[in-house]
């Protein structure tokens, strides 16, 4: 019996599954040894009869294997593919390409190209060869960075200005100041932020250090574990702040202070109410970075000099250190000026809602006046539910009107 060739050394028979996307289905027998592209062309003589006397019939389809979804190489066998027996394959038409654009729509496309296209540095200078040079002021782009700080005291010490004229026209006006009052001369230790104080003392700190150390600290918890480890065997630390009995001083002489009698005119209750005013702007001095002073004053700097610096960047030591180097702008004169009361930004904030009715609490008046004095406790009234809401109103208006 005659057995061709081909037959006796052919590999193992497989029997794959074979679908195309008309929805057609067979069973292809393949061996191992056969590559993809005459496979193809098999599977399309089943499906597609005379349709191969077109060569770019076999380059049109393309055979995909269905569970790992490979697109099949011509080039390699069944075996080189790993394809097993009952395995599927997909009999996929190519996508044809995109036919080649006329010659007007290159054009046209090459033309809006241009257009868009930015200039080159060449074509800038060429442009500006006729304008008079102009060397950038660096220092202006440093500023720009402080924009809002600096503005924030300006508009600060202008709604200082109308919350006093605001609690003055109430009829419990003094009654209003001396709470006021009244509320700077709590006992520090009811002001000091309860979580950070236990953070500190969870590590072991002594709760007294501690208040100590977060007050020196701006309330910061980082800055005031640094003191603490500093400080752990310096006997001084466990002296009480200076300020701590000359607040208790200023406590028993604001209790002293005498109600105003029924009969007393309004200049006398004006009189009344700008000493207790003076009263309250006394107890918000600014109290600069002990840490920070020591360390310029060991640069060379001046004392006086060192507090202006740290009071002008809001105890910020870099930037203090960059304003005793530098120009010395804005001047500590410059930080009690107000914002123009007839500018536009200062008009919205004076028609928010929000700000009008924060204006009356005397509580603003005291948030205004410690941020204005110590920039870094802004964070605190910031998150008060009080006076937060009139903070957050302010900012917004200011970058609102910044970006327009």
């Amino acid at each position: 019996m005659f057995v061709q060739e081909e037959k006796i050394f052919a590999g193992r028979v497989l029997r794959l599954h074979v679908c195309t996307m008309e929805g057609a289905e067979w069973l292809e027998e393949v061996t191992e040894d056969m590559t993809l592209e005459r496979l193809k062309e098999k599977c399309l003589k089943h499906c597609a009869h005379g349709s191969l006397e077109d060569p770019k019939s076999l380059t049109h389809h393309k055979l995909v294997h269905a569970s790992s979804e490979r697109v099949l190489s011509d080039t390699k066998t069944v075996a080189e593919e790993n394809i097993q027996d009952r395995d599927v394959l997909l009999l996929i038409k190519k996508r044809a390409p995109p036919p080649p654009p006329k010659m007007s729509d290159v054009s046209a496309e090459e033309k809006r190209k241009q257009d868009q296209k930015a200039p080159d540095k060449d074509t800038i200078l060429k442009a500006t060869a006729g304008l008079p040079g102009r060397t950038a002021d660096r220092t202006v782009a440093h500023h720009n960075m402080r924009d809002f700080q600096t503005e924030l005291r300006k508009i600060l010490v202008s709604l200082i200005e109308v919350a006093q004229k605001l609690l003055a026209l109430n009829p419990d006006a003094v009654e209003l100041f001396k709470k006021a009052n009244a509320m700077l001369d709590e006992d520090e230790e009811d002001r000091v932020d309860e979580l950070a104080l236990r953070k500190l003392t969870e590590m072991g700190f002594p709760e007294s250090r501690a208040v100590k150390a977060l007050r020196l600290n701006h309330m910061s918890v980082t800055q005031a574990m640094e003191w603490l480890i500093e400080h752990a065997d310096d006997p001084a630390a466990d002296t009480p702040l200076p300020n701590e009995n000359a607040s208790e001083v200023a406590g028993a002489s604001a209790s002293g202070d005498p109600k105003p009698s029924q009969g007393a005119t309004a200049e006398d209750l004006k009189d009344e109410l700008t000493e207790i005013f003076k009263k309250i702007r006394r107890k918000r001095e600014f109290r600069p970075d002990p840490r920070a002073v020591i360390a310029l004053m060991e640069m060379g700097f001046d004392e006086k000099e060192v507090i202006d610096a740290l009071r002008v960047n809001n105890n910020q030591q870099d930037a203090a250190c960059e304003w005793l180097l530098g120009d010395k702008k804005p001047s500590p004169e410059d930080l009690d000026k107000g914002i123009d009361t007839s500018s536009p930004l200062f008009q919205a904030i004076l028609d928010n809602p929000v700000v009008q009715l924060g204006l009356t609490n005397p509580k603003t008046l005291l948030a205004f006046e410690d941020m204005l004095e110590n920039p870094l406790n802004s964070t605190q009234w910031m998150n008060d539910p009080e006076t937060g809401p009139v903070m957050l109103q302010i900012s917004r208006i200011f970058q609102t009107l910044n970006r327009t």
